[in-house]
């Protein structure tokens, strides 16, 4: 069972975002499953669990300083793929993809999404 029920991130640009994660969360096997009312966009599998759209207070959205959020891959090639598309879509390098020291098996890339969002994608599979 995972302790999360979803993850929200800011926006200021919500059609670049579609965009953006459409194509970034596609070699992970999200797909986009919510859209409400040009707000709010949700992808997943099964679930909307990671979410992207406008503060509910209107105020500008901001990334948070240390704050990360971690998706899962179902394989080191996808975990290339993604930060691969990511970079392509004008996302930040935070880590080329490789393996990490935190987990046996951790294979990990890490990007900053065009709104500034530290996305981490990791599996924990051997070659």
């Amino acid at each position: 069972m995972t302790i999360l029920t979803h993850i929200t991130l800011g926006t200021t640009d919500l059609e670049r975002a579609k965009t953006f994660y459409d194509h970034v969360l596609e070699p992970l096997g999200y797909a986009r499953l919510l859209g409400v009312s040009g707000r709010i966009c949700g992808w997943g599998i099964g679930a909307a669990q990671f979410m992207v759209g406008y503060p509910r207070n209107g105020e500008p959205a901001t990334a948070s300083n240390g704050f990360t959020i971690g998706l899962a891959a179902p394989s080191r090639a996808a975990v290339a793929e993604f930060h691969r598309r990511a970079i392509e879509l004008g996302a930040t390098d935070e880590g080329a993809p490789g393996p990490r020291p935190f987990a046996p098996d951790a294979y990990a890339a890490y990007i900053r999404d065009p709104d500034g969002n530290k996305i981490a994608v990791s599996c924990r599979s051997p070659q």
